[in-house]
């Protein structure tokens, strides 16, 4: 009996070091927040559906679409097409580390603390105020603008504050390279950062060629496209062409084995042309 008593005992003690452990695993996905809406979006290779929560750790996959993360207390991020992105909970705030793409991110004053991560650079909203801004990947380069509020912009021990209506760019630069633009003297290891107003000139006209670039490669996607059709549809037109003399030269056959049949005194001719032809 008492061997009986301690076994059941043993049982409980390990279903309960069992509960306890799930609950521990549990809680340790730290929720991040919910999907607001979304389209041609997937997490972790599934697609994401509304009211979808978001869990620290997760990946977020944006193609030609777009997702809306709601963080919590109004907080939320906006990705847009082509974006990756995935996602860390701390105590405190919440941290997208975007790997492709862009995001705009509203944080209104006392929401849920919110960060955006590119690389070495790290970009805040500034508390006590309602903060919305955009962040972009353009070519290696991290595009930063404030729409309202203040955004304040970290890296390789520089911080730089965006005022609303400002934008900044800032961009991988060698260690040792001279520094221009604004940008501090370079520090020990393999990069620092090279933090440029959008304001100078020289960003200006390297933005515009992008622009530029962006356009032409697009335009010359849509010519090919353009020309592609047109060769499909000259080459649809030869096709028809060709089955319609070849159909004539069927039935001119046909006719001509009737004529034979005919000769020969046969009841019934061989060949039956297709409605709407007949036989001379």
């Amino acid at each position: 009996m008492t061997r009986l008593r301690n076994t059941v005992l043993a049982v409980f003690l390990l279903l309960a070091i069992g509960i306890c452990l799930s609950v521990s695993a549990y809680a340790g996905s730290a929720v991040v927040g919910s999907v607001a809406g979304s389209v041609n979006a997937t997490v972790g290779g599934q697609e994401v559906v509304p009211n979808a929560t978001i869990f620290s750790g997760d990946s977020l996959q944006v193609r030609d679409g777009v997702a809306v993360i709601a963080l919590g207390r109004g907080s939320r991020m906006v990705f847009g097409r082509n974006s990756t992105v995935s996602f860390s909970r701390e105590t405190d705030s919440v941290t997208a580390v975007l790997g492709q793409g862009n995001v705009s991110l509203f944080s209104p004053d006392g929401g849920a603390g919110v960060r955006v991560k590119v690389g070495e650079v790290t970009i805040v909203p500034a508390k006590g105020f309602k903060t919305m801004g955009e962040v972009a990947m353009v070519n290696g380069t991290v595009l930063v603008t404030t729409k309202e509020g203040l955004l304040r912009v970290e890296g390789d021990g520089q911080a730089v504050d965006v005022a609303k209506g400002k934008s900044i760019a800032v961009v991988p630069k060698a260690a040792g390279a001279p520094q221009g633009g604004g940008g501090a003297g370079g520090r020990g290891g393999g990069h620092t950062l090279q933090i440029l107003s959008l304001g100078a000139g020289i960003t200006s006209a390297g933005l515009a060629a992008w622009a530029i670039r962006d356009a032409r490669n697009s335009r010359n996607s849509a010519n090919a496209s353009i020309a592609a059709a047109n060769a499909a549809a000259a080459a649809a037109a030869d096709a028809e062409a060709a089955a319609l003399a070849a159909e004539e030269q069927m039935i001119a056959a046909g006719c001509a084995l009737n004529q034979v049949a005919n000769q020969l005194g046969m009841l019934t001719s061989p060949y039956t042309p297709p409605a709407g032809h007949t036989c001379p």
